[in-house]
């Protein structure tokens, strides 16, 4: 809405004519367009950006479980303790 708002408060000075709107006609142009431009990416890149970021801990976790079922934890952390606890006792 507000996208909108702003592109129909723009639109006067992308069509309007009289005495100095050649000098005020591109900026109108450029601010419509930016605000396209700017709403696509916003629209497509979002969806993008959490469907990354979800299957990434999703990835995480899943990686946490399969370790918590090979070393018999109930819990993620007490998988990770004990992993830790292996690793320092080996050095």
């Amino acid at each position: 809405m507000t996208t909108m708002a702003a592109m129909l408060g723009a639109t006067p000075l992308a069509i309007g004519g009289g005495t100095g709107s050649e000098l005020r006609q591109p900026l109108g142009i450029a601010i419509i367009g930016g605000l396209i431009v700017s709403q696509m990416l916003t629209l497509y890149t979002t969806p993008v950006i959490y469907l990354y970021s979800t299957g990434c801990s999703t990835g995480l976790r899943t990686e946490e479980a399969e370790l918590g079922a090979e070393i018999g934890t109930e819990t993620r952390a007490g998988a990770r303790n004990l992993k830790l606890r292996e690793s320092f006792a080996a050095r």
